[in-house]
């Protein structure tokens, strides 16, 4: 009897062990991203060391050091290109590249790429992301945020290491 409590006692935990870990390494995986939900209607406010404009085309790029700043959060890269709606005035989306940054409260997270729709209220990260909460960190091949719901999409093989207990 002891020894079959015993052998359905490691059955049971390793069940709960597998449970845990497996959303973590399956296609996708759904994590909180930032302090609360982000105000993407907000002004954007943009920093670099160099400017350019091509009406004709009506995108702006921004080069050097860019910092863009919505309400909490924050977005660096080496270069941002602006694009501008068509139809109407305002922007429709920034594209980033060169050591992006994406950091909104206490999470922050890293790509090579980053593609944020204003309108959509979504930036999608791609190209070595990694994203670090407090003591966690996650990788993936892209991660997709929504901006309004204040979460992300963790997508393509997703790895994070579990810590048993607190340090």
């Amino acid at each position: 009897r002891v020894i079959k409590l015993v052998t359905f006692l490691r059955i049971l935990v390793c069940s709960f062990l597998l449970a845990l870990t497996s959303p973590l390494f399956a296609q996708g995986t759904q994590v909180a991203f930032g302090t609360a939900a982000q105000d993407t209607t907000a002004p954007i406010e943009v920093s670099a060391d160099e400017l350019t404009v091509n009406q004709k085309t009506s995108t702006a790029i921004f080069i050097g050091d860019v910092l863009i700043i919505q309400g909490e959060m924050r977005l660096g890269a080496a270069k941002v290109e602006v694009i501008y709606r068509e139809e109407t005035q305002g922007i429709s989306r920034l594209e980033a590249t060169g050591s992006v940054t994406l950091v909104s409260g206490a999470d922050a997270a890293e790509s090579d790429y980053a593609d944020y729709k204003v309108d959509d209220g979504t930036i999608e990260m791609t190209g070595n992301v990694l994203l670090t909460q407090d003591q966690s960190s996650l990788t993936a091949d892209r991660m997709t945020v929504d901006l309004d719901a204040g979460t992300a999409r963790m997508q393509g093989q997703v790895k994070t290491i579990l810590q048993p207990k607190e340090n």
